[in-house]
C-alpha cells in the first residue's frame, strides 16, 4: 500500500522539487500532507469515495499512514497535489503537466463511475416478443429506487 509520505514525495518529484539537487524539509513535508489530505476531503465531499483516512484536525495526519488508494486513483492524486505545491516554491507547471494531471483525474473518474439505471414509464408496450398469458402487455409504474444517506455524517 502507498503511505501519504510517498505520495507527497511523487508529487515534489514531478514538479522537480525532489530529488539529490533539492532536500525537502519536514516542515514542507507536513505541509504538503495537510494540503493533500484537504484535496482527498474535497474529493470526499464531491462523492469520489477512494478509501482515503481522512483526520479529525489538519494535525491528525501522519505522513506514514497507509492511504488505502486504489492504484489507479495514484498518478491522479500527486499530479494535482504538484499544481498545488509548486506555486509555493515559485515553480510554475507546464500547461503540459496540467494536461496530464486534468487527464488523470478524468481517468479516475471514468474508473469509479456507474451508469444511471433507468426505468420506462407506466404505459409502455412491452414489445412483439414480450408474450402474457395473464397480465398485461404494457410496462407497469417504475420501482422506487434506492437513496442513499450522507454516510452518517454529522452536520
Amino acid at each position: 500500500m502507498t503511505t501519504k509520505r510517498q505520495i507527497v514525495e511523487l508529487a515534489y518529484a514531478s514538479v522537480g522539487l525532489a530529488g539529490f539537487m533539492y532536500d525537502l524539509q519536514p516542515e514542507q513535508l507536513e505541509l504538503a500532507r495537510r494540503i493533500l489530505d484537504s484535496q482527498m476531503a474535497t474529493l470526499n465531499i464531491k462523492g469520489i469515495r477512494l478509501g482515503w483516512p481522512i483526520p479529525s484536525s489538519p494535525d491528525g495526519g501522519d505522513l506514514d499512514e497507509e492511504t488505502n488508494l486504489p492504484d489507479w486513483a495514484l498518478e491522479s492524486t500527486y499530479l494535482n497535489l504538484g499544481i498545488r505545491i509548486a506555486p509555493m516554491h515559485g515553480k510554475a507547471v507546464t500547461p503540459d503537466y496540467k494536461a496530464s494531471a486534468r487527464f488523470a483525474y478524468d481517468a479516475m473518474l471514468i474508473s469509479i463511475v456507474q451508469p444511471v439505471s433507468r426505468q420506462m414509464p407506466a404505459g409502455y408496450p412491452l414489445g412483439s416478443g414480450y408474450k402474457t398469458i395473464i397480465g398485461t402487455a404494457w410496462t407497469t409504474g417504475p420501482v422506487d429506487t434506492l437513496t442513499t444517506s450522507n454516510d452518517e455524517l454529522e452536520l
